[in-house]
Parts: structure tokens; sequence; C-alpha cells
């Protein structure tokens, strides 16, 4: 029986590839070498670097280094690798060479021989050709960043503002309702659902602005850096002419970076920007934590909130529902947290001109944002869209609440105000009762500075 593959060569030597598959030897080796784990390159970077290649096949015939024949059969294939149509063609395992090479190579290989089958008649190199002026070294951290912005832009943006929306309708709907704050898990003085929401709209508002913000050191590229950072077999405007195709391609700024040394060696605007998702993370966790403690109950926790009731949230307590939505998100959260502790370990591993935990750096970064992209989604749609507050069990604890006395310091005083909160507690009766009962105040000025 014959054997489905065929041979590839490389500098090394042959190596079997599968005959329907479009990678060549270099790829094959790294899938002998690196079988560690399941997770494979994320698709997005490969597809960054497949219009970063596409890119460089103009720029590279406008600058006269390459025929229009192959740039326009280099750039065809470019266009499938990047719609996605030949996802099957990239099996490259995380855990490789902390440059990317493999990665970049794979991209390299299955572009030339996709290339060559569209057009038979040109013999495309995946080095000399569809790798020329470019490295591993500049090609795969300037994919990172692409596929950063590209993902930020396009996926957490939206989900994010459109948490905010959801928030922001709770905000207005509860604007006048009142409730007893709380401060220290204590009682606090009153104040509005609305404004408690407002709060948490204002806090997720502010860390989506960090994170857009934290997107421009991104958008400069190490392009035209090559193997170190000084260029070499690169030709002057190459960087220039790649940005401008990118930021045509994906309508969003590129530019290249201000050095490309830096770049190379250091990886800061990666980290800053993923600090940038922790930071929402952080607060996307105190609103999910929030809200289910608000919730807690129905009958024997706060219940000042009703949330929507999802799914069975016991095997063994019939009619028991529970907060899934918030702990998912928290969970979500944490994994955010570990990737921003991996990913700072990776930035720091820049070791001379280069950083060599690239790989690692692009899938904590992705991950971080697909998770909190549908975890915040999840978050809207299951539960803030349903979420209710129970305006009876918000009214009653106020009116329960001791803390309400901070109103009546400025008029009786803070002793008296704290004599009066104590005699009520011990006592087991209102506040009210505490202060007219003794004669600090008549009853209808207590009444008219307790009105909210």
């Amino acid at each position: 029986m014959k054997e489905n593959y065929r041979i590839e060569k490389d500098s090394m030597g042959e190596m079997k590839v599968p005959a329907d598959k479009l990678w060549g030897a270099q790829t094959a080796r790294s899938l002998k070498n690196f079988r560690i784990g399941g997770d494979l390159m994320p698709s997005v970077v490969v597809h960054a670097l497949a219009m970063l290649k596409s890119a460089a096949a103009t720029a590279n015939r406008d600058l006269g280094k390459l025929d229009e024949a192959r740039r326009a059969a280099i750039s065809e294939a470019c266009a499938e690798v990047f719609t996605g149509k030949l996802d099957a063609h990239f099996p490259l395992s995380v855990w490789q060479t902390g440059s990317g090479t493999q990665t970049n190579m794979n991209v390299n290989e299955v572009v030339a021989n996709r290339a060559m089958q569209l057009n038979p008649e040109l013999k495309i190199h995946p080095n000399d050709h569809v790798n020329m002026s470019q490295s591993s070294n500049d090609m795969f951290p300037s994919a990172i960043s692409v596929s950063a912005v590209l993902t930020v832009e396009g996926l957490l943006v939206p989900a994010a503002e459109k948490l905010v929306r959801a928030l922001l309708a709770l905000e207005e709907r509860y604007a006048e309702t009142p409730k007893a704050a709380r401060t220290h898990m204590q009682d606090a003085v009153p104040m509005t659902f609305g404004q408690e929401v407002g709060g948490w709209r204002a806090a997720i508002e502010a860390d989506l602005d960090g994170v857009q913000l934290s997107l421009h050191k991104l958008r400069g590229l190490p392009v035209g850096g090559t193997a170190v950072g000084n260029g070499l077999n690169c030709p002057e405007g190459f960087d220039e002419a790649v940005c401008a195709f990118v930021t045509k391609a994906c309508a969003t700024e590129f530019y290249p970076c201000e050095n490309k040394f830096a770049a190379l060696g250091s990886k800061n605007a990666v980290l800053a920007a993923h600090g940038a998702l922790k930071t929402l993370a952080a607060d996307l966790h105190k609103l999910a934590n929030d809200i289910r403690l608000l919730g807690s109950g129905p009958r024997c926790g706060i219940g000042e909130l009703k949330l929507p009731a999802n799914e069975p949230g016991s095997s063994i307590m019939p009619g028991k529902v529970n907060p899934t939505q918030c702990e998912a998100l928290i969970m979500v959260c944490h994994e955010v947290f570990g990737n921003d502790a991996a990913l700072t370990g990776a930035c720091a591993a820049g070791v001379l001109e280069l950083n060599v935990c690239m790989p690692l750096i692009a899938f904590r970064f992705l991950r971080s944002v697909c998770l909190l992209t549908d975890a915040m989604t999840s978050f809207t749609d299951n539960c803030l869209a349903g979420l209710t507050a129970d305006e009876a069990v918000m009214r009653g604890y106020l009116e329960r609440s001791l803390m309400t006395v901070t109103r009546l310091t400025p008029v009786i005083g803070y002793d008296a105000a704290a004599a009066a909160a104590k005699r009520a507690l011990d006592e087991n009766i209102t506040l009210r009762e505490a202060v007219v009962g003794v004669g600090l105040m008549e009853a209808d000025k207590y009444d008219e500075i307790m009105k909210l």
C-alpha cells in the first residue's frame, strides 16, 4: 500500500510531509521535536503573519526586490491564510522555539506551497521570496502586536461597551431607589441603588479607556528590524510601506516603532497592555462579587437583588438558584491574573538582543482577551439583562439602618448621634424613637432631615 506522503527538503535534509498538507520540512521538524501539550499557536497570530507577509511582498515589489508575478501569487495565498481558509495547515504547538521561528516558517512554507499550487509555472521559495526582507525576530513580534490590537478593538472593546450599556440602563432605572450603603461589610449611610450601579459602570468605563490607551505602543511595529534590529538585508522604506499596507487592510493605525532594538529585546508594550486588561479584570471581579453578595439569599442573605434563574443550582437541593454567571466571570478574572504573572516572567526573559518567550506572550495575551470577551458577553446577556432590585427589601434595610444617624450629626453633634444609635441598637427600637423619644429633636424636623 502506497504511503500518502511527499518528501520536502530544507537546509538540514529531507522530511516526510502528509500529502494533503501544505507545510514543509521545518514545520515537520517542529511537529516531531516539540510534542508538548495540546496548545496550538493561536490562529489570529497566524492570520496576522499572513497579512504582514502580503504587505512585505507588496513592499518588496515596490522597492524592486520582488517581481510582480511572485508578489501576486504570495498575496493570493496570504489572503487564503488570513481568512482562515487554510487553518488546518498550521498545526504547531505554542511550546516551541522562543522566537516563534517555527510558526513564522510554517506560514512561509504554507504560503509558498499554496502560491505554487495557484500558479504552477512559478518557483516560490519560503525563505527567499515569502520571507524576503524579514526575520522571525521582527515578524513574529509584529504579528503579536497586530493580533493584540485587532482582537482588543474587534472583540473585547465591543463586549465591554455592551456591559457598560447594561449597567447604565440599571443605573437609570434605579436612580431614585434608596438603600443602605455598606462599608467594611457593615451598615453605612443611605444612597440610591442607581448610585451604586453608577460606581460599577464608571470603574469599567475608566478601565476600558485604559485598555484603549495601552494600544498606542502596540501599534509601533518592529517590522524591518530583521534579526537584531539593525535591518540587515532590508531595503530602506520597507517598514513604512509594510505599516501603511497593514493600516489600510485593518482600518486601524500601525507605524514603524521608534527603536527596533528595544522592540526586539523588550516586550514592555505587550506587558503594559495586559496590565490594562488585568485592571479591567480586577473591577469585573468586584462587580461580580458585589452582585452575588447583594443577591445572596433569597431568605437568609442580603437579598436586595434578584438574579436570573438560568439553570438548577444544585443536584441535591431542589429550587436552588446560584450566581453562576458571577462565578464564571470571577474564575475568568483569576485566569487573567495568572496570565499576567506568566506574561511578567516571559516579558522579563529578554536576553541580549531578543526576547525568547514570544509564543507564550502571544498565547497568554490573546487568551486573556478572548476569555474576558466571552465572559463579559455571557455576564451581560445572562445576568445583567435580567437583574432586578427588590426595592421592598432595600427600603426595609434602610428603615432599620442606624447609620442614617449620620444625617443628624450637623444638628445634634457626633456624640449625641452616637449615643442615639447605641440606644436604638441596645433597646431594639428605631432610630427615630431613640432620637425623638428623648427629646433630642422634634418629630417633624427629624422626618425632614431624613428625607432622601
